[in-house]
């Protein structure tokens, strides 16, 4: 377990390129096994989450090159199935969420898949029945394998069909999405997510010879296909990251410049930041920070208590809530942050209390946020990251505090944030990484 010893109170002066879309790229890393082509990725995050998908990928049998520091090639031509088997497969995939993606794919494409309960952030219940029920409802078995502890996934042909979504899930569209291309006939999913992330998926499956109508809605009509070819696809922005930034950027009195941050698919975020008070300016494709010696943050039309809360895609990313919720502690003014999705993802707000944060967590939730602006300024404390959002909220939290603050365990911001420390030194943040 690795720490952070973070010297608060530098300000930021310079450039930033977000990096790749770490959901994103989930997505499409698992999309490579539809084809036994070659498939080029570019934008690649060098994050520990991905590098772990790229790593169980090899071991499937997927012949991966590394072309440059962020570009690789994946040819899944040789898949051996009796890896997916095996305990240590199994113990993998069952550390890592994103490899509940491998199922639509590997079901697709080869009628069989296996499935661990996954593992991930400790924020509360993940459900994967979107998952199951989609799949299911094209044609594919699910059996408990009690000795596995995992499920085996057996189709002997998929075939298309209309569903309705129990919920917008992200991960569960793009399962579903890749089961079916494969599929004999017509699948018309109805309360699809669509998100960018989703609409790239889309967008590279059809580059591969995929037939999907309605991308960037709600209402997907895909037309099976016999095989898929290789392609070229370019991960965007992870717009998480373009938002922490952001934060940090107000919380620390910086000037910052994001650079090439695909401004148009990032929805509802920039307006948000704009309503907790602070200035956004849009150059080209960059966004500029300027430097805030304070901010405010907005009310309803009605002078009701500003909340931010969130929502399936235009809403507001749940991943993003943290964010907002420690930036607003050095506002002026106050607001409610609503955590619908998951049920444990504020609890580490006991922490920007012990800093000096005006802070009420109302229950799981909810949490209400008085700010004064600058007149309680945090203080530098001891910190353990429960998962990546929280942590990179304490990271936030630290820079702008008075004196030199531990984080631990930030193993969980590196699944999220690539070489986050050296990136924000090099525009003077002062963060030591220490191996413990």
């Amino acid at each position: 377990m690795s720490t952070f010893i973070v010297e608060g109170g530098h300000r930021l002066d310079g450039e930033i390129t977000p990096q790749g879309a770490k959901n994103e790229a989930l997505q499409i890393l698992c999309a490579t096994l539809l084809t036994p082509d070659k498939v080029t990725v570019e934008n690649i995050p060098d994050i520990l989450d991905i590098n772990n998908l790229i790593s169980m990928l090899c071991e499937m049998g997927v012949k991966v090159e590394k072309i440059s520091p962020n570009t690789y090639s994946f040819q899944a031509s040789n898949i051996n199935l009796d890896y997916i088997t095996t305990p240590e497969y199994i113990k993998k995939s069952a550390s890592l969420r994103g490899s509940v993606m491998f199922v639509g794919p590997m079901v697709a494409r080869f009628g069989y898949a296996v499935l661990p309960k996954p593992g991930g952030d400790k924020i509360g219940r993940r459900r994967l029945d979107t998952h199951f029920i989609g799949i299911n409802k094209l044609g594919a078995e699910f059996e408990y394998n009690t000795e596995q502890h995992a499920y085996e996934i057996r189709a002997n042909e998929l075939r298309g069909t209309y569903m309705l979504l129990d919920e917008a899930s992200v991960t569960g569209t793009a399962n579903i999405i890749m089961a079916a291309i494969l599929a004999k006939g017509t699948t018309t999913i109805y309360n699809a997510a669509c998100e960018p992330y989703i609409q790239q998926l889309c967008r590279m499956l059809c580059r591969m010879g995929a037939k999907i109508e309605g991308i960037g809605s709600n209402l997907l009509t895909i037309h099976g296909v016999e095989s898929l070819h290789g392609t070229t696809h370019r991960i965007l922005p992870d717009m998480i990251e373009i938002g922490s930034f952001i934060g940090m950027a107000a919380m620390t009195g910086s000037h910052i410049t994001l650079k090439n941050v695909s401004y148009n698919d990032l929805g509802i975020m920039p307006d948000s930041f704009k309503r907790i008070g602070i200035e956004l300016q849009v150059k080209g494709d960059d966004i500029v920070i300027p430097q805030h010696d304070g901010y405010e943050i907005d009310t309803f039309m009605d002078g009701s208590i500003m909340t931010f809360a969130d929502a399936p895609w235009p809403g507001l990313s749940p991943d993003l809530l943290s964010v907002f919720l420690v930036v607003a502690t050095q506002a002026r003014g106050s607001v409610l942050i609503h955590q619908k999705m998951f049920e444990s993802r504020l609890f580490f707000v006991d922490k920007l209390i012990d800093m000096g944060a005006q802070i009420i967590l109302c229950d799981p939730h909810r949490a209400a946020v008085i700010g004064s602006g600058r007149l309680n300024s945090l203080r530098a404390t001891n910190m353990v990251s429960p998962d990546i959002r929280a942590g990179i909220a304490m990271l936030i939290a630290a820079m702008s505090a008075r004196g030199t603050s531990h984080i631990h365990n930030i193993d969980q911001i590196d699944r999220g944030y690539e070489n986050i420390d050296k990136r924000l030194n090099a525009i003077g943040a002062n963060i030591m990484r220490v191996s413990n």
